[in-house]
């Protein structure tokens, strides 16, 4: 099959040109990891002058909170001193080796090199390529990818770079196919119609903030389960993401990008994707067969998790099904390994791909041989997350930008405009969503409360401008994985083009979720979860 796309370039409107401009001023910065090595620099000297300067803030946290500064006051701290380069020196191999998503990909990426080597998932991608209406590629892909973030490991290291194939399997760009998953997992993070891990954590931090002027305030009300606080609204943000991704991707994102170039992509890449014939015989006796180990599979993990004394459960007492299954939840990596090298080496056997174990070691050593641009990626990116955190500097913009919101003294619900456009921004800097609602809901949920709206309509509107900008912020954990991911299609491809491709999605997400939370909330007076109030009633 021909890897050239029906899309073609349209002639450059004033968006185009935008992002072109945004694209070229992007590219102008050096290799990602020169960049990320650069960034470390500066944040080292930018922290030497923050504490010379006196930078601090009050800590809004309560007092005995976990994590609060000590005396209550966040000081910027500076690594240009000698305790500062001891803290260096003796972090930086535990900074790369601890980076959250280091392990999750590697350890993933051994089944996925499993799954590779035994033609399974080349056999699956052309089943459901050749079985499936195409018009629905791209909406199938953007609503897998949101439901995905449930178990977000699987979306970034599974998901994302399936996707990118399967677009190039049937003739499109596989840069679309990436930016349409990577919109979905991370851009609509807080949209699902299933509750995630995120969701209690969440919660729970808004119940600890309402009950800094009202003790008595449950989130999740008197009989309610806690996690479901934003449910609804959700749901239907999943349907808008769905849609409005969709509609980015095909109408602008693709007509951009312009038909795919397979001599810039990595060697190998071509290959992996060009058959595109039906599956023989022997392929589909082996699909057949895998297909019924995964169902296998699930049914030795529902015997795990769903009994109440399941050894995939929490054995404490917990208000949800969801917090019972946090063993579960928390072994998504695990789960992805098995769920893949099972089945290819079942695949392998029956087809003849995989005679011994040779075969699989084979299949995780090229995956992880694939790896080596994202290592030293990583590591200089570690040290980057881990010096900005250091040095509080994030913390320190979380809470300024929170004062400047308050000091404005808006009441009505034009008060939610600046709050989610304060929490885009802050986003940029503090990648973690439970870090930065730890930082700002002690201010802004006891501060909205006061004139009169509901914790749970608060949280809502955090989680907007908490999940818009994840897909054009380097300090979003996995943006190095994705940024590797699309350079094996384009070899020179820079921050600046990722960015640039990602950028319509955030501003499209941000216009049309704050148009579906006034009409939710304020328009037709719909709860945002079951038994939640849109107004606070002492």
């Amino acid at each position: 099959m021909s890897h050239s796309s029906d899309t073609t370039p349209n002639k450059p409107g004033l968006l185009g040109r935008f992002l072109t401009l945004v694209e070229w001023l992007g590219n102008l910065l050096p290799h990602p990891v020169t960049l990320f090595a650069a960034m470390c620099v500066g944040v080292l000297l930018v922290s030497g002058l923050s504490e010379w300067l006196g930078l601090e803030v009050a800590d809004p946290r309560p007092e005995g909170a976990k994590g609060r500064a000590e005396g209550g006051v966040i000081k910027a701290v500076s690594l240009l001193n000698a305790e500062g380069l001891r803290r260096v020196g003796m972090g930086l191999v535990t900074n790369f080796t601890g980076f959250a998503p280091l392990g999750t990909v590697l350890v993933a990426l051994l089944g996925v090199g499993v799954a590779e080597r035994s033609g399974l998932l080349a056999a699956g991608i052309r089943a459901l390529v050749l079985g499936a209406p195409r018009s629905l590629l791209t909406m199938v892909v953007v609503f897998c990818a949101v439901v995905s973030n449930t178990a977000s490991e699987m979306g970034y290291v599974v998901l994302i770079p399936l996707a990118a194939v399967v677009f190039h399997s049937v003739g499109r760009n596989p840069l679309a196919g990436l930016a349409a998953a990577f919109a979905g997992v991370s851009g609509g993070y807080s949209a699902n119609i299933l509750i995630g891990t995120v969701d209690p954590l969440l919660s729970g931090i808004t119940n600890e903030a309402a009950q800094l002027i009202d003790p008595s305030y449950a989130v999740g009300g008197a009989n309610e389960i806690l996690p479901t606080a934003n449910y609804y609204f959700m749901v239907a943000s999943t349907v808008l993401i769905t849609i409005v991704g969709t509609l980015v991707t095909t109408k602008i994102v693709e007509p951009r990008l312009g038909p795919y170039d397979p001599t810039r992509s990595e060697e190998g890449i071509e290959d992996s994707t060009r058959d595109m014939g039906k599956l023989s015989a022997l392929e589909r006796k082996g699909l057949l067969w895998a297909l019924a180990t995964i169902g296998l599979l699930f049914l030795g993990l529902a015997a795990l998790c769903l009994p109440e004394n399941g050894w995939f459960r929490d054995p404490a007492e917990n208000e949800s099904l969801v917090q019972d299954l946090r063993p579960m939840l928390k072994s998504v990596v695990a789960l992805i390994f098995v769920f893949f090298i099972v089945p290819s080496i079942v695949y392998g056997r029956i087809t003849g791909s995989m005679r011994t174990d040779r075969d699989v070691i084979d299949g995780m050593s090229k995956a992880m041989s694939s790896m080596g641009l994202y290592l030293v990626l990583v590591f200089f990116a570690a040290q980057f997350v881990a010096f900005f955190k250091w040095t509080n500097l994030g913390t320190i913009t979380a809470v300024a930008g929170a004062d400047l919101l308050r000091a404005w003294d808006l009441t009505g619900p034009s008060v939610f405009i600046a709050f989610i456009l304060m929490c885009c921004v802050v986003n940029l800097m503090l990648g973690s969503a439970s870090a930065q609602w730890a930082v700002t809901a002690p201010i802004f949920v006891p501060m909205l409360m006061s004139v009169g709206y509901s914790p749970q309509v608060i949280q809502a509107a955090y989680r907007i401008g908490d999940s818009t900008t994840n897909i054009i912020t380097p300090m979003m954990s996995y943006f190095g994985l994705i940024l590797a991911f699309a350079m094996r299609y384009d070899k020179k491809l820079g921050i600046g083009t990722l960015i640039s491709t990602m950028l319509p999605y955030s501003i499209a997400f941000l216009l049309g979720w704050m148009v579906l939370f006034y009409v939710w909330v304020f328009g037709l007076d719909l709860p945002v979860g079951p038994g939640t109030p849109t107004y606070y009633q002492p």
